[in-house]
């Protein structure tokens, strides 16, 4: 059951977006809405490449960049403030200074969902690397996490990328027992490395979603899901790839294997990530 909905409120497109899609999802589901951003002014620096690939911006002092960072989240803010009142949705604004990843970590801890740009996390402070910053959102407890692309589209065709670790198995049944769209097309995806104990998996996988009502095609695939899982993506036309952890690692693959990492640094779609 979704009641509770985060959307982190940074001040690009993609946080358009995840208003928009936070909204869509709050009206299905009779849900409220928490706007929330963040501004570190420990990471404030006067020159920094912006994450969302407008070029470097310099700032002739770092008083200045900080006075930047603050209107793109009143901007953000009037915006998520606009569409909850124009869509009658009850909503609540939360402004934080400090250290991002543990305030956002307090804010999730009582919400059901996370919405934020798949490329912009955290632009109110300008984060380097959003990419990983997804990862590390997830590793402080934030999850599940829904990232949406710049423009908000129908999810239709679900795509899980399924690796029968308990991780995965977790992304999966957090996404089925959720039921956030009314999904025409469920397809689970394993890869097959030599023992066959793939299509194994894929069946018990089948198993669980069709117990849950929804009717689920599966496709073994021979090869790496590294090199593999993004074009498989592409081709089939996934709107939403479900995507949990495959792979036990060092520093973030303790949370995220290899092909999740390379799915959230690469893909331009929607992903639903968990743990």
């Amino acid at each position: 059951m979704l009641k509770r909905i985060l959307v982190g409120l940074g001040g690009s497109d993609y946080t358009v977006a995840a208003i928009n899609q936070a909204v869509a999802l709050a009206i299905a589901h009779n849900a409220e809405l928490t706007g929330v951003s963040v501004i570190d002014p420990g990471r404030v620096t006067p020159f920094m490449a912006m994450p969302i690939g407008d070029g470097p911006i310099a700032y002739p002092k770092t008083g200045s960049f900080l006075a930047k960072a603050h209107e793109r989240v009143e901007w953000a803010t009037r915006e998520f403030t606009q569409a909850c009142k124009a869509a009658g949705i009850r909503h609540r604004v939360v402004q934080e200074v400090g250290e991002p990843f543990s305030l956002m970590t307090d804010e999730s801890r009582y919400h059901d969902l996370m919405i934020f740009g798949l490329r912009s996390l955290f632009e109110s402070d300008l984060v380097a690397d959003p990419h990983d910053t997804l990862v590390r959102l997830v590793q402080s407890g934030v999850r599940p996490l829904l990232t949406v692309s710049k423009q908000v589209a129908p999810i239709k065709k679900v795509l899980i990328a399924y690796s029968g670790s308990m991780e995965s198995a977790k992304a999966m049944k957090s996404f089925v027992q959720m039921r956030l769209w009314p999904i025409s097309e469920l397809r689970i995806v394993s890869f097959d490395d030599g023992t066959g104990h793939a299509k194994n998996l894929l069946a018990e996988a089948a198993g669980y979603c069709r117990s849950h009502g929804l009717e689920t095609e599966t496709e073994c695939i021979t090869g790496s899901p590294n090199e593999h899982l993004l074009p498989y993506m592409q081709s089939w036309g996934a709107d939403l790839t479900v995507v949990g952890n495959s792979a036990q690692n060092l520093l973030m693959r303790r949370i995220f294997g290899e092909t999740a990492l390379h799915v959230i640094r690469n893909t331009d779609k929607p992903l639903f990530l968990s743990q």
